[in-house]
């Protein structure tokens, strides 16, 4: 479903020459599965997940969703995936409404299919009852589920989610996770990235923990506490980037 190999994305630098943002990255993720990337600020988490969703270009490499090239096929991309962030702007004077309907039309859905589609959806994040509300008098929380809604409404088989529950209180973090188990459960292919590791822990099948533009360590959660003698996933998490860290000063 995706399939990322040996991805890689350089910027030019004035002082360094070449800023690696991406070092070759490579790893896939099934149907009905989370899975998770894992990283500090700075890791390239970001900088993948722009790539997967067709907004920057790779240096090098390939990634595909669904079958489609991300690079040679960016439109057939667009239209298999759904992408929440933590910062995804809502319009001020459109209702929630109106703008879930919005990018229903822009994804060249049915009108009857599209109401369909979103009387479920609204229902299934229990947002009826903000149906009328606009954006610019919206909580955080209710802007978090009208980007959820906007996301799956042409019911794409692969979301990813960019650090969705930054700035979110816990109530409303809980029930953004509460909806990304559910969209697990209809089958879908979930990329979660996130620096938080009990967000990881709750949510993610697989995982990979990355550093600097490049991937220290993959696999299912299991595998990575016995590969590392590692219990605690924070620990874990810890003890990889700090001996990064320790190589790069050396």
């Amino acid at each position: 479903m995706i399939r990322v190999e040996n991805i890689s994305k350089e910027y030019a630098d004035l002082r360094t020459g070449q800023f690696v943002a991406l070092g070759g990255i490579s790893f896939h993720a099934e149907p009905g599965q989370i899975y998770g990337l894992l990283g500090p600020n700075g890791a390239g988490k970001t900088t993948a997940l722009r790539i997967l969703s067709t907004v920057l270009k790779p240096t090098g490499g390939s990634a595909s969703i669904n079958g489609s090239d991300v690079v040679t096929e960016a439109e057939a991309v667009r239209h298999q995936i759904g992408f929440v962030s933590n910062n995804t702007a809502v319009y001020d004077r459109m209702t929630a409404w109106e703008m879930v309907e919005y990018f229903g039309r822009l994804y060249g859905l049915d009108v009857e299919l599209l109401r369909a589609r979103m009387e479920a959806i609204f229902e299934q994040l229990q947002m009826n009852e903000i149906r009328d509300v606009l954006g610019g008098k919206m909580s955080t929380g209710m802007k978090q589920k009208v980007s959820i809604a906007r996301a799956i409404v042409h019911d794409p088989p692969v979301l990813i989610f960019d650090e969705a529950t930054v700035g979110l209180d816990v109530l409303v973090a809980r029930a953004l996770l509460e909806s990304v188990s559910q969209l697990r459960e209809n089958g879908k292919c979930i990329l979660f990235s996130t620096h938080i590791m009990r967000e990881a822990e709750r949510l993610c099948d697989r995982v990979a923990i990355m550093h600097r533009g490049r991937v220290l360590a993959e696999g299912s959660l299991d595998e990575l506490r016995e590969q590392h003698d590692e219990p605690d996933l924070e620990e874990l998490f810890f003890d990889l980037i700090t001996a990064q860290e320790c190589l790069a000063v050396a």
